[in-house]
């Protein structure tokens, strides 16, 4: 048996309200003045590499081995680099061995469904675990349709033969240069063709012959589907799509586009993702999108899925979603407003590539050094290890720190630099079992923290090179939150 092992997801924080955003555009863009709901939207630190690190770590939880996965297939329209394995940068913030096989894959809004099926070939072939991630970090033109459908979102599965929670049964492919959208090289908004078109000539036409090749393939008639998901920004679009394909109704999955809005690429094993934290054995599940033709994968629940959940689930970050009514700040963190910086932001941060090499371990993996001898925890990690008189040569050993419990020791919030969401929040963080770091916090109001506070680590952008366009990534705190889940 092969399939679905483990899954997880991650939505961010910030949800901007569409009401406030079409107030804000009234001017311009009357139409839009009945828009309701949220759509989630990435923090100035995050992109498709931070949001896909999250998912990963949602899926795979806080396990010091994973040894077992030897590839990643990192699925997404908006990788922030053209030249430099982007999926590299996630194995090494997920402390994966050097010697997994990571691969970026893109082109396509059905892009994460080809890793998933490129996975399961790959493990069939005998490759091992294969960590499929998808995330999406688009941009819009302001008072665009697209701005208040999107949504930023990634999501993650991790695909092999042990402990299958949801079996892969068949899929169906269909590859034709149908154009509904497009992005050229260089561009960073898309371009969108008539809806009507894409509606009636694309969707309805092509889809359906992908998921009834990929049922065909199952050998699961339409009927016995348990849950659909094809996500589409378009209003009924999926249940239309449904019948015709001779799948009920209510098999239908929400696609949560009052609360997260269309993510794009990773939407559907979002919404998979969604669904695995609520479905029960024996169930069919077949997930759908479309993009340079359409893809259909169809799944079967386990036994094995009562034994597993993710770290938090989709439920988990749905619920943790705030409302934010600022729309110069959803302009600002999208890169589309120039804020005024004053002369403390006028810094060049060039950075060292040959340190960053030397101190790979540290700075993506957030990994100490801790001494054999004496136990003490030293960040960054060196050969030395000193404790008072009594100083040591090579007695460190790797010492992992993001998944381990921590609370501030200190903290400043303050105005006087430049930041792109002040005040900027930091302190000194401890670490439970020894280790204490001075580290920027992030996704966080004022009056949220206090000496004592228990946070948690995020991976996140630390600085962009604006002049080279290089992106620099470290950890981050942030308060650890209770949250209710709301399937």
């Amino acid at each position: 048996m092969i399939g679905i092992t483990a899954h997880g997801g991650y939505i961010p924080r910030l949800r901007l309200s569409r009401q406030a955003a079409a107030q804000a555009n009234a001017w311009y863009a009357p139409h839009f003045a009945g828009r309701k709901g949220t759509r989630a939207f990435a923090n100035w630190d995050e992109d498709s590499i931070t949001l896909a690190v999250a998912a990963a770590r949602d899926c795979l939880g806080p396990r010091e081995d994973r040894s077992h996965v030897r590839t990643v297939f990192l699925a997404s329209d908006t990788l922030p680099f053209a030249e430099r394995l982007n999926a590299g940068v996630v194995a090494g913030a997920l402390t994966l061995d050097d010697e997994v096989d990571a691969v970026d894959l893109g082109g396509s809004q059905r892009a994460a469904l080809t890793a998933v099926a490129q996975a399961v070939a790959r493990v069939q072939a005998g490759g091992g675990d294969v960590l499929v991630l998808a995330a999406d970090n688009r941009r819009t033109r302001a008072a665009s349709a697209q701005e208040l459908d999107y949504g930023d979102a990634a999501a993650a599965l991790l695909i092999g033969r042990e402990n299958v929670i949801a079996e892969f049964l068949g899929s169906g492919t269909l590859s034709v240069d149908f154009v509904d959208h497009f992005r050229a090289s260089g561009e960073e908004v898309d371009y969108h063709w008539e809806e009507r078109w894409v509606r009636d000539e694309g969707i309805a036409k092509l889809a359906p012959r992908a998921i009834e090749a990929a049922l065909k393939q199952a050998g699961v008639p339409p009927a016995q589907v348990d849950h659909f998901i094809f996500p589409t920004s378009f209003a009924k679009m999926d249940a239309q799509l449904a019948k015709a394909c001779g799948i009920r109704a209510e098999a239908v999955a929400d696609a949560l586009l009052d609360r997260v809005g269309d993510s794009g690429l990773p939407h559907g094993l979002l919404l998979l993702s969604h669904v695995l934290e609520r479905a029960e054995p024996g169930q069919v599940i077949v997930v759908a999108q479309f993009g340079s033709g359409a893809q259909a994968l169809v799944f079967r629940v386990t036994e094995a899925i009562r034994g597993f959940r993710p770290a938090r689930g989709v439920s988990a970050w749905l619920a943790r979603g705030v409302e934010e009514r600022h729309y110069t700040r959803f302009l600002a963190f999208k890169g589309q407003l120039a804020l005024e910086r004053g002369m403390r932001g006028e810094q060049d941060k060039k950075t060292a590539l040959s340190t960053a090499w030397r101190h790979r371990s540290a700075l993506l993996g957030l990994v100490a050094g801790r001494c054999e001898v004496t136990g003490s925890v030293h960040f960054p990690p060196s050969r030395l290890s000193y404790d008072p008189g009594q100083p040591r040569l090579d007695t460190q050993k790797p010492w992992k720190l993001a998944d381990r419990a921590a609370r501030v020791l200190s903290w400043s919030a303050e105005y006087l630099s430049y930041h792109p969401s002040p005040p900027h929040h930091y302190g000194q963080i401890d670490f439970e079992g020894g280790g204490r770091i001075l580290m920027d916090f992030t996704d966080l109001e004022v009056g949220e923290v206090d000496t004592g506070c228990a946070m948690e680590m995020v991976f996140r952008i630390k600085d962009t090179d604006e002049r080279r366009g290089f992106t620099r990534y470290f950890w981050k705190a942030t308060p650890v939150r209770a949250a209710t889940p709301n399937p």
